[in-house]
């Protein structure tokens, strides 16, 4: 069973061209992809929907997309008649198997203050997936701040709080209903285990990642030799997977794919042995 994450610099190769159906060639090999930097209408990549062009290109994939940053970008025609659109930048997940449920959680945002470099809306998208070999299990994609350690850490907690309050919260419908209409369909399910990727923007000595790997709850998946983790063309770093504990034994290998050039960062693979051995 094989996992992504990659941050696709909204189709923005490293020769600085704009190809989707590149990034759909990388993916297609994958069973669940956490995809980051997934625009919608913006100028510079030719006021497009992404994410209906990536399910467009892979419609064997099932998919959802969590905006962050949403903006009008509406258009009004000379008859006063308005066609509705947003500009939108946030994250995707697609998945081989039916997701079930999902949500998308904003961020903390920091303003500029006396900083002027550039801030913007984060946000963390949940999928919950059927996987065959794994079970129910919750699939997270996120795209944290770029800006500074500062601004990360309380996007850092809030998501962490987030994940670990799942379960207690239970599915995307809870509990019972006289009116049978409010339960339609089975109780969609809300698994203790999950899988985390993403561009997180912080480096292995940092204290983001020590804050995330002494929590006790999240645990890296990174199983290889290759001591190069650099996953961005400046050798950072900062593309992660974390996985809760029980799922650590099914990791078989995670590496980089520095064959694909299809955005300024490399695919992050992780490899999961789904085999039932009883």
């Amino acid at each position: 069973m094989k996992f992504l994450s990659y941050n696709i610099q909204y189709g923005r190769d490293q020769k600085g061209k704009h190809n989707l159906y590149r990034v759909a060639e990388a993916i297609k090999e994958t069973d669940v992809a956490c995809i980051q930097e997934i625009e919608k209408f913006w100028q510079r990549s030719g006021f497009v929907d992404q994410a209906q062009i990536l399910s467009e290109f892979l419609p064997i994939f099932y998919s959802v997309y969590g905006p962050a940053l949403d903006m009008d970008a509406s258009l009004k025609n000379e008859y006063g008649q308005i066609s509705n659109r947003r500009r939108q930048f946030g994250n995707m997940i697609l998945s081989r198997y039916p997701i079930i449920s999902t949500r998308n959680f904003p961020l903390p945002k920091q303003g500029t203050g006396p900083d002027p470099e550039h801030s913007i809306q984060r946000a963390l998208l949940e999928a919950v997936i059927n996987i065959p070999g794994l079970g129910y299990t919750r699939v997270y994609s996120t795209h944290l701040s770029h800006r500074n350690p500062k601004s990360r850490f309380p996007q850092i907690q809030l998501m962490m709080r987030r994940i670990n309050q799942a379960p207690h919260e239970q599915g995307a419908w809870s509990g019972e209903h006289t009116d049978a209409g409010w339960t339609e369909g089975e109780k969609p399910p809300m698994p203790q285990q999950f899988i985390l990727m993403g561009d997180m923007n912080f480096k292995l000595d940092s204290k983001e990642y020590k804050e995330m790997v002494d929590s006790e709850d999240f645990y890296d998946a990174w199983k290889s030799n290759d001591e190069d983790r650099g996953t961005n063309v400046d050798g950072d770093s900062i593309d992660h997977c974390f996985v809760s504990k029980n799922l650590l034994p099914k990791i078989k290998r995670t590496y980089i794919d520095r064959n694909i050039t299809a955005s300024d960062h490399w695919p992050l693979w992780m490899e999961m042995n789904t085999e039932n051995k009883n």
